[in-house]
């Protein structure tokens, strides 16, 4: 009964934040995620058995293809709506990862815009859990186009990520936008074991097709629920180094905007950062902390507390940002006009990618695409702060960046995580410069941890400050903090 309490205080924190509108579906998939997992409490042990489990697979979907035909078949001639000029090569895809339940995950690939032989590999994971990596990730966000809002053309992202980094976007797990499986059966079996394990066949016999890239210098990155799929995807990596010996992936690093990492410490960071933004009152904000521990333990006097305010409409994913007004008769606008901004923007993305046309441009088969999935999750820790801990002590720099406009997976959540792993500071919270103001504030810690805050970004931080993204991104890889630029 406790932990029903529990969720059910969390989903009336998310629900007073949002209204029914079609921009909402990724902050909806993760309340209903925190419904369906904590109800089941079932929980993924974070270095053991995802690497041996897909290791045991992996050979057997090799099946003899031919991987240089995949390839060439793969090759994207031009997507629909595509602007002139463009001197980069695409692919896209399915690469099977369980040859006997018929399970393929689907890709998008975008080779560097510039000397691509030069330039890393970089994996973008969008979170949900359940939401899609190239409708979101690839269309919005950090790929080479913007949908725009005729639903049919695409225009230049200026400030796409494949400017330094060759860029693989993908679907994950099966069910999960152009993602499926032939087993029905497989979608109810969903969680974070199944999703890092798969991740991980996909990884290899993607570089199977790809070869060229098998020495190459790897980084995983993604926003939200990534917070459980980076960290546990580079677990699976570096588990199987460990025990076959040899570095099959050459991973340097991992990146995860806005992270979702800690159901407790997440909700606590979401009433403190409501509360300091003027969202709920002093005497809503006391009565809550009064009352809730933020833990299973918390009952009927905690969600009780948490019922208590009234945010109106208004966007989780970025509580200064318009939101998308829908009209009875099925017409849409954003409520004002903010540049760079377009909350309708779903809309778009839906329309775009279950034009025929675009799904036959992206060799995926005909699909009622939709930009998130439910799943019915059966697996995940209520903390990833262990399994970070495992990952810095091996070495692996992990980087966490967070818009401080976003309201679902709050800075304030981040440092409270961050908090629990008892690190000490190398470089103290200080100012960073993008395009000559401040891009936001950044600290060092021991063991390769970083933490970001992004000025004026929402949770999807690379479509709310684009620039400020690529300046990010570029000391990352780098892996050199970004500049602090005094006129």
């Amino acid at each position: 009964m406790r932990s029903i309490s529990a969720c059910f205080f969390f989903v009336l924190l998310i629900v007073c934040l949002l209204g029914s509108h079609a921009n909402s579906s990724q902050e909806a998939r993760l309340r209903e995620f925190i419904l369906s997992r904590r109800s089941s409490g079932s929980a993924f042990s974070a270095h053991d058995e995802s690497a041996s489990t897909a290791t045991s697979r992996l050979r057997s979907e090799y099946s003899g293809t031919d991987q240089s035909a995949q390839k060439a078949a793969d090759k994207i001639t031009e997507l629909p709506g595509q602007p002139g000029g463009v001197g980069f090569d695409q692919y896209s895809g399915y690469v099977t990862v369980d040859e006997e339940s018929g399970r393929a995950l689907f890709y998008y690939f975008v080779e560097a815009a510039h000397d691509a032989p030069a330039k890393p590999l970089l994996l973008w994971l969008n979170g949900g859990p359940g939401c899609s990596s190239v409708g979101y990730g690839a269309m919005i966000e950090i790929g080479p186009f913007r949908i725009t809002s005729d639903n049919k053309t695409l225009s230049r992202n200026e400030n796409a990520w494949n400017s330094e980094a060759n860029v693989l976007f993908l679907e994950s797990p099966a069910g999960v936008g152009f993602s499926y499986s032939n087993t029905s059966s497989d979608y109810g079996k969903s969680g974070d074991q199944r999703t890092a394990d798969d991740a991980f066949v996909f990884l290899i016999n993607w570089l199977e097709r790809f070869p060229e890239y098998k020495a190459r210098a790897f980084y995983i990155s993604g926003e939200s629920y990534a917070g459980h799929y980076v960290p546990q995807l580079a677990t699976a990596i570096l588990s199987h180094s460990i025990k076959s010996e040899s570095g099959i992936i050459n991973l340097r690093a991992i990146l995860v905007g806005n992270a979702y990492l800690d159901d407790n410490k997440n909700t606590k960071g979401q009433i403190d950062y409501l509360w300091s933004h003027g969202v709920i009152s002093d005497e809503v904000w006391a009565n809550i902390t009064k009352n809730c521990k933020f833990s299973l333990a918390d009952g009927d006097a905690c969600s009780d507390a948490m019922a208590a305010y009234d945010s109106g409409y208004i966007s989780g994913y970025n509580i200064y940002a318009p939101v998308c007004i829908d009209q009875p008769n099925g017409n849409y606008y954003p409520s004002s006009n903010v540049p760079g901004i377009d909350p309708c923007s779903n809309y778009y993305i839906q329309a775009y990618m279950n034009n025929p046309l675009v799904q036959m441009a992206f060799h995926a088969r005909t699909t009622e695409w939709s930009g998130c999935t439910n799943l019915h999750w059966k697996d995940a820790p209520v903390s990833m702060t262990p399994t970070i801990k495992w990952l810095l002590g091996l070495g692996l720099p992990v980087w966490l960046y967070s818009g401080d406009f976003d309201a679902v997976c709050p800075l304030t959540a981040t440092r409270y995580s961050i908090a629990d792993l008892e690190l000490s500071v190398m470089e103290p919270w200080r100012p960073w410069t993008a395009t000559r103001e401040v891009g936001g504030y950044v600290q060092q810690y021991t063991g390769g941890l970083v933490l970001i805050s992004v000025r004026g970004a929402g949770h999807q931080v690379p479509y709310f400050r684009p620039e400020r993204a690529l300046v990010l991104l570029r000391s990352f890889l780098k892996g050199t903090l970004p500049p602090y630029v005094v006129d």
